[in-house]
Parts: structure tokens; sequence; C-alpha cells
């Protein structure tokens, strides 16, 4: 495999009426993803793949904008599909993510199981590199299922404890044959960690 990095979509435009998928990037997080495509030495990067929810195209825009890189999409790179409860109010949103990550066998209200996003999203990634690995490549995409790459790549059983720092997304680690990722950093923390 190559060496790649997965970014997490930054903050979003919370619409209770619109489904999560379509949600967009809110002006904080545009912004800071165009810093961070700006600030970051990503130069060498060959590909960009993406998963197919607005929030994370939209991140990966800014990044191709950025690189000259055009943007391949991948729809099984989604979030842990929620549809079965839709928009939840933040309190208990956490709730239940918490026990997402709590009981990764369990389907949580009618949440996608932890254990099939994770295999999807190992998957997903693990085709990817396949198909190109000796490209530099940036993953684009969720914070539920970039915690349970995470916790794969790590070699880590799936805990919350790995997910990302309270910031409002908008976070990356790194994956190369000689390093494994330790924990998310936000967009303003540099690339070398």
């Amino acid at each position: 495999m190559t060496s790649f990095l997965y970014v997490s979509h930054p903050q979003v435009k919370v619409d209770p009426k619109v489904p999560v998928p379509d949600w967009g990037l809110s002006d904080v997080g545009r912004a800071r993803a165009q810093a961070f495509a700006a600030r970051q030495p990503l130069t060498g990067t060959a590909r960009i793949v993406s998963s197919d929810e607005c929030k994370a195209k939209e991140t990966a825009a800014c990044l191709s904008h950025a690189l000259g890189v055009p943007v391949e999409v991948r729809a099984d790179m989604h979030e842990n599909d929620r549809s079965a409860t839709g928009f939840l109010p933040e309190a208990e949103f956490q709730a239940v993510a918490d026990a997402f990550f709590a009981h990764p066998e369990t389907s949580v209200r009618g949440w996608e199981r932890a254990i099939d996003a994770q295999a999807r999203i190992v998957r997903a990634v693990t085709e990817e590199i396949a198909r190109a690995p000796d490209a530099p490549t940036i993953f684009v995409g969720h914070g539920g299922v970039g915690t349970l790459l995470l916790c794969h790549l790590a070699e880590r059983p799936i805990s919350r404890v790995h997910d990302q720092p309270p910031v409002g997304g908008g976070c990356w680690y790194g994956w190369t044959n000689t390093r494994r990722p330790d924990r998310w950093r936000a967009m303003e923390e540099g690339l070398t960690p």
C-alpha cells in the first residue's frame, strides 16, 4: 500500500428538513477546508477520493482546487447509515453515537452496525489503494467511518475514545507502510505528527 491521508469534512449547515447526506459545508467549514488545502504541504498528491455525500464532496473540491487534482467519488465511503433515525438533536445524537461505538455488533436504533460500517470503509480504501498503489491519495469522508478506519489501521478495538477531537470535524490522519495512525489531528495541525 502507498501512503494516504484521510480527511474528514469540517462544519456543516445543519438543517433538520434536509437529509443528512445532503448537508453542505457551513461558511466556517468551507473556510477551514480552504485554509487546510492552501497551508498544508499536500503537493505530490496524485488522487483525491471522496464520499458521495455533499459535505465530503465540497471538502474534496477545496483540495482539488488548491492541488489541481480531480476528485473521484466512491459511494460506499459514506458515513455510517443513520437513516433509521434521520436528524437527531445534538444531545440525543451524541448518546446514540456513544452506543454505536460501545456496541459495534449491535444495530443501535436501526443504525448500520459499527462492524459493518468498518468493513465497508476498510474495503473501499483498500480497493482504491490497490487500483493505484504508487499514487499518494487523500481520502475525504466522515468522522464516524474515519474513526472506524483508524481503529482498523491502528489495530485497536472499535471505541469512541479514538474519535475526532471536539473541533466540529475537519480532522485528518495519515498512514504509510511504516507508520500507523495514532490519532486524529485538527486541520490546523501540521502534517508532520
